[in-house]
């Protein structure tokens, strides 16, 4: 895996705080998780998966610790040897060479530090995490170090406002306590359902949370994992899908 194959965060981390985002060019996969599939259940050889995340861990320099996500709010405090596989959706680290990973193929990745790098975490942000308080319970790992106003978040590629259609439930779990995330919907074209606008929910939420350093995904199509095949895995496009990953770790 290659520095040109992964997306590096434009935002301004402090020295010795460092992120990227895979795409999937890089690695070993084949057919439908072509190539830099890091996913280990969704289908793939173990094989190949396996060589993938080799792959990451050289090209960072830093151990990933990958979760079992469940799209829950759970936030995992990961050590220098704690193992993959723990059940959580978000994960944050003060220890030097383990990397707080998020996998993703259109829910969105979201990383975290303060002002002074004393901590980094990561969230997974599909829309029930992110409506029961996924970010929120990420911020809040960093309490002891730093109010959210010298936080910094930087928001990774998802499912894309064009490509992001839902019912009534999904517009409900937003809009039932905060009513500007109205904001965030628009008519779809079916009856019922709705156009959603993923990044720009996680926005409004971490705005509500004192965290006014965003950065990342602006909701356009660049960013919009469906609309970029070349560049993103989507579930929702392709059903039978790799996993990309978003990482950010301390040296």
């Amino acid at each position: 895996m290659g520095p040109g194959e992964a997306l590096v965060p434009d935002w301004p981390a402090p020295p010795g705080v460092h992120a990227l985002c895979t795409t999937r060019e890089g690695g070993v996969s084949a057919g439908a998780y072509r190539s830099l599939n890091l996913g280990d259940h969704v289908g793939d050889a173990p094989a190949d998966v396996a060589v993938n995340r080799v792959r990451l861990r050289d090209a960072i320099g830093a151990r990933p610790v990958f979760l079992q996500q469940v799209h829950g709010i759970r936030l995992l405090v990961l050590e220098g040897q704690t193992p993959d596989g723990a059940t959580a959706d978000a994960s944050t680290a003060t220890a030097a060479g383990v990397a707080c990973t998020i996998m993703v193929a259109d829910c969105l990745p979201v990383l975290f530090t303060d002002g002074r790098g004393r901590r980094v975490a990561a969230a997974h942000a599909g829309w029930r995490g992110l409506a029961a308080g996924v970010l929120e319970e990420a911020v809040g790992a960093f309490a002891a170090e730093a109010g959210p106003d010298e936080l910094m978040a930087w928001l990774g590629p998802c499912i894309g406002p064009e490509a992001f259609e839902v019912g009534d439930e999904v517009r409900t779990a937003f809009t039932a306590g905060a009513p500007q995330a109205v904001q965030c919907f628009e008519p779809a074209a079916t009856a019922g359902k709705w156009l959603a606008d993923l990044a720009g929910l996680a926005r409004q939420r971490l705005r509500a949370a004192g965290v006014t350093q965003l950065y990342g995904n602006d909701g356009s199509s660049p960013w919009c994992t469906v609309n970029n095949p070349l560049l993103f895995f989507s579930h929702r496009r392709d059903r039978v899908s790799g996993r990309f990953a978003a990482c950010i770790w301390r040296d």
